[in-house]
C-alpha cells in the first residue's frame, strides 16, 4: 500500500490535461486586454445561447438525471484544471443548472391547492429567486478579477505630490490611536509633503496635547453633525493636499502605503479613489469564539480578496472608509464625503463613478487594524452597514440615474442586494418545517423530480463557488455568517426601505477585553429558537417516517435532510454566541525578526522574535540559554544596518522562550518601535491569501464539528443557569427570614 502526504500531493507533477490547459491559459493571459475581454464575452454569449435551449427543454425524470450526472461529471473534471477559461465554463454549467431548475420551479411546481401551500410555497420561491439573483450577480463580479499591480513612482521625491493623512476618531483610546499616528508619520514619503492630521470628534485634551508633542495636526469642531462623514468634510475645508489618505483610528499603515498607492493616480488623471484591503491582526468574534483564526477565511476576506478585485474590472471599486487614497478635487466636486446615508464610504464611491471618475483596487494589504472583539459589537457594525446599503438602494439606486455603465450598476446593485439576505435566510432555515409540521406542499412535484432538478442547482453552485472563492471563503461558512446576522439585519434593512432617514451613525468600539468566558443568551435567542424548532421538526419527521405511508417517504427524507443541514448551521451559530476570554487589550502579531538582548552585566544574546505588540514582545533564545524572570534588559531591533534599542522587563521565562514588557518607552522610542514592527512593508502581505484552499467535504465536516460545539455550549450554559437558579432559590428564604427578623 502506497501512502502520500499532503506535501507530496501538492508537489505531484501536473497531468497532461493540466499542462495543456495551463498552456492555453498562459497564452490567453498574454493576449491584449481587449481581446481577452472579447473572448470572455464570447464564451459567455455561447453559454447563454446554448443554455437557453437547454433551460426551456423539458426532460422526463431519467433523462434529467442523466443530463445532471453528465454535467456534474464534467464540472468535477474541470475543477482540477487551473485557468480562467475553466472558471468561465464552470460558471456556464452552474448557470445552466440553476436557471433550468428555476424555470422548472416557476412553470411546473406552483400549482398549489390551499392557502397554506400558497403562503409557504410562494415565500420559498421568492427567497429562491433572490438567491439566484445574488448568485448570478456574484458570478459577474468574481469571474474575472482584475488583479491590478502597483505602478512605480517616477521622478525625484521632490516632485511627488502633497498628501494629507486623515485619522478620524471619536471615542477610541489614545493608546489605540497613537499606534496609527506613529505609523502614518513613518510612511516613506517626503516629510515636507506628508501632513498627518488627527480629526478628533471627541474634542479631548489628551489627544490635543499628544498631537502637539509629536508635531501632528489636530482638527476638531464644535458639533458632531453627520458623524464620521461630517468630521472628514470639516477637515477637507482646512487642508489643501492634492491627495487625501484615510485611515480609521485603529488601522495602522505600513511604510510603503503611499508609494504603493499614489503611482496609479499619476498614471490615470481620471482616477479619483484607490482602495486597499482591510486586514485585521486580531480575530473577529467568529475566529475567536470558534478558534479558526488564520485557518478559516474570515467574513470579510471574500470581499477584499475577490469581490473588490472583480469590481475593479468593471470600474466599480467601492470606497471602504479607510486604507484608501482619494484625489481631493473630484471628492470636492461631488460635495465631499457623502452624508445622506450611514455608509458614507460606498455612497461616495458611487457618486464619484456617476461623475465619470475611475476607482481602483490594489489587493495588497498595506494597513491592518483591530477586528470587533465581541459578537454584540460585530452585529452592531454589520447592522449599520446593512442599513446604509439599503438607504442607498432606496435614495440613490444604481439602476437609475446618469453616469454609470451597466457593469457598474450591477456591481453596486449586488452589493446592496447582499444585505437583504436576512428574510430569505430565515425562510431557508424554516422552509422544511412547513411540510413536517403542517403538511404544506411547498413543491407541487414528486420528491424524485425535486431531487433531479434541485440537486444539480445546489451542487453546481457549491462546486463553482468553491473553485472561484477557495482561498477567501470556505464552503458552508457563508450560511453560518448569514445565520448569525440574519435576524438582526432584517428589521433595519426593511425599515430603511420605508424610512431611509431613520437611525443614526453608530461608532464601532475597538480595543476592549473580555475577562471571562460567558454565553451570550440575549444575542443567542434567535439561534436557539431556530435550533429548537428544527430539532422538533426533525423528531416529528422521524415519527412520521416510522408510521407514515410509503408514498410520502421520499418527500419526508428530503425535508429531513434539509432540516438536519439547518440544524448544523443553526448550532454553529449558537457556538458563536459562546464568548471566549480575551485578556489582552492589544493583540500580539506573529513575526520572526532578528533581535539582540543585552543583559545587565553587558553580555549580549542573539534571539528571534516570536510576536510583538505595542507594549511587549515574545523572544526565543538559542537552545540551552535562559534568562530569569524579572531581569531588566535592552532589546535591539534592526532596520538595514541601523539598530534601535528598547528597555524591557522579562515577565515570563520558560526555557528559551521569553515574554518581554517594554519599560517606560519615550515617545521617540514608541515611534521607532512602530516603524520597526507594525510599519514594515511585508508585515501583512506575507499572510494575505495564504490560507488553506477550500475542500467542500472538509469544510462541511469542520462546520459540523462546530455545530456539535454549539450543542455542548448550549447544554453547559443551560446547566449553569439552572444551578444558579437553584442557588438563588436556596438563598432567598434565609434572606427573607433575616429581613423579617430585623
Amino acid at each position: 500500500m502506497i501512502t502520500t502526504t499532503p506535501e507530496a500531493d501538492a508537489a505531484a507533477p501536473p497531468t497532461r490535461t493540466q499542462r495543456w490547459a495551463q498552456a492555453i491559459s498562459d497564452r490567453i493571459e498574454q493576449w491584449p486586454a481587449g481581446l481577452r475581454h472579447a473572448l470572455g464575452l464570447g464564451v459567455m454569449l455561447i453559454c447563454v445561447v446554448l443554455g437557453t435551449f437547454i433551460i426551456i427543454t423539458p426532460f422526463e425524470f431519467y433523462a434529467q438525471c442523466m443530463f445532471a450526472v453528465g454535467c456534474f461529471a464534467v464540472a468535477l473534471v474541470l475543477r482540477k484544471i487551473p485557468g480562467r477559461l475553466t472558471v468561465l465554463i464552470l460558471i456556464g454549467l452552474s448557470l445552466t443548472a440553476s436557471l433550468r431548475y428555476m424555470y422548472w420551479r416557476v412553470t411546473a411546481t406552483l400549482d398549489f391547492e390551499s392557502w397554506l401551500d400558497i403562503a409557504f410555497g410562494y415565500g420559498l420561491v421568492l427567497a429562491e429567486l433572490y438567491a439566484l439573483a445574488v448568485l448570478v450577480f456574484g458570478y459577474l463580479q468574481t469571474a474575472w478579477p482584475l488583479r491590478r499591480q502597483p505602478v512605480l513612482l517616477k521622478g525625484p521625491p521632490s516632485e511627488w505630490p502633497v498628501v494629507d493623512v486623515f485619522i478620524p476618531t471619536y471615542n477610541e483610546a489614545l493608546d489605540i490611536v497613537k499606534l496609527t499616528i506613529f505609523a502614518a508619520q513613518a510612511m516613506d514619503w517626503p516629510k515636507d509633503k506628508l501632513r498627518v492630521h488627527v480629526l478628533d470628534d471627541g474634542n479631548r485634551k489628551d489627544f490635543r496635547e499628544f498631537c502637539e508633542q509629536i508635531n501632528v495636526g489636530y482638527i476638531t469642531r464644535d458639533n458632531n453633525r453627520h458623524a464620521k462623514a461630517g468630521n472628514l468634510n470639516e477637515a477637507l475645508k482646512v487642508t489643501s493636499g492634492e491627495y487625501v489618505a484615510f485611515f480609521d483610528a485603529d488601522h495602522v499603515p505600513t511604510r510603503s502605503f503611499l508609494q504603493i498607492s499614489i503611482g496609479w493616480f499619476l498614471k490615470d488623471p481620471k482616477l479619483a479613489m484607490l482602495q486597499t484591503p482591510h486586514f485585521f491582526f486580531s480575530p473577529d468574534p467568529f475566529e475567536k469564539n470558534l478558534n479558526t483564526f488564520r485557518s478559516v477565511p474570515n467574513e470579510g476576506e471574500l470581499f477584499y480578496g475577490l469581490v473588490q478585485d472583480g469590481n475593479d474590472l468593471w470600474n466599480a471599486t467601492f470606497f471602504c472608509g479607510s486604507c484608501a487614497v482619494l484625489r481631493r478635487d473630484p471628492l470636492l466636486e461631488v460635495g465631499g464625503v457623502a452624508v445622506e446615508t450611514v455608509t458614507e464610504d460606498a455612497h461616495t464611491a458611487l457618486k464619484l463613478n456617476r461623475a465619470g471618475y475611475n476607482t481602483a483596487y490594489l489587493a495588497i494589504p498595506q494597513a491592518a487594524g483591530l477586528a470587533t472583539e465581541s459578537l454584540s459589537r460585530h452585529i452592531s457594525q454589520r447592522v449599520r452597514w446593512a442599513r446604509g446599503m439599503a438607504q442607498i438602494f432606496r435614495t440613490d439606486n444604481p439602476l437609475f440615474g446618469k453616469g454609470l455603465k451597466l457593469g457598474q450598476r450591477l456591481c453596486y446593485l449586488n452589493a446592496m442586494l447582499h444585505f437583504f439576505y436576512g428574510l430569505p435566510r430565515l425562510v431557508f432555515l424554516t422552509a422544511p418545517l412547513a411540510y413536517l409540521f403542517f403538511g404544506a406542499q411547498i413543491f407541487h412535484a414528486t420528491g424524485l423530480m425535486i431531487m433531479a432538478y434541485a440537486l444539480p442547482h445546489i451542487f453546481h453552485a457549491a462546486l463553482t463557488n468553491s473553485a472561484i472563492q477557495g482561498r477567501f471563503r470556505h464552503s458552508f461558512w457563508n450560511e453560518v455568517y448569514e445565520t448569525v446576522l440574519a435576524w438582526y439585519i432584517m428589521g433595519p434593512v426593511l425599515m430603511a426601505l420605508v424610512k431611509p432617514k431613520f437611525g443614526g451613525f453608530n461608532v464601532t468600539s475597538k480595543g476592549g477585553i473580555i475577562d471571562q468566558t460567558f454565553f451570550d443568551w440575549k444575542l443567542a435567542r434567535p439561534y436557539i429558537v431556530l435550533l429548537a424548532i428544527n430539532l422538533a421538526g426533525m423528531i416529528f419527521g422521524f415519527v412520521q417516517l416510522a408510521v407514515g405511508s410509503e408514498g410520502a417517504v421520499v418527500t419526508l427524507l428530503i425535508n429531513l435532510v434539509w432540516t438536519v443541514y439547518n440544524l448544523i448551521i443553526t448550532s454553529a451559530a449558537v457556538a458563536v454566541a459562546s464568548e471566549t476570554r480575551q485578556v489582552r487589550s492589544e493583540p500580539r502579531v506573529a513575526a520572526v525578526m532578528p533581535a539582540l538582548m543585552t543583559l545587565p552585566d553587558g553580555s549580549v544574546i542573539e534571539g528571534v522574535t516570536q510576536d510583538f505588540s505595542q507594549k511587549g514582545m515574545g523572544l526565543r533564545l538559542p537552545e540551552g540559554v535562559s534568562v530569569p524572570q524579572g531581569a531588566r534588559v535592552q532589546i535591539s531591533l534592526f532596520r538595514n544596518d541601523q539598530a534601535s534599542v528598547f528597555p524591557a522587563i522579562i515577565v515570563f521565562s520558560r526555557g528559551g522562550l521569553l515574554g518581554l514588557q517594554f519599560d517606560h518607552l519615550s515617545l521617540r522610542q514608541q515611534s521607532e518601535l512602530v516603524r520597526l514592527t507594525f510599519s514594515r512593508a511585508d508585515t501583512w502581505a506575507s499572510t494575505w491569501g495564504h490560507g488553506e484552499i477550500d475542500t467542500p467535504l472538509v469544510a462541511l465536516r469542520a462546520v459540523t464539528r462546530i455545530g456539535w460545539r454549539g450543542f455542548t455550549a448550549l447544554f453547559k450554559a443551560t446547566l449553569m443557569e439552572l444551578r444558579n437558579a437553584v442557588a438563588r432559590r436556596r438563598v432567598a428564604p434565609s434572606t427573607l427570614e433575616n429581613v423579617l427578623d430585623k
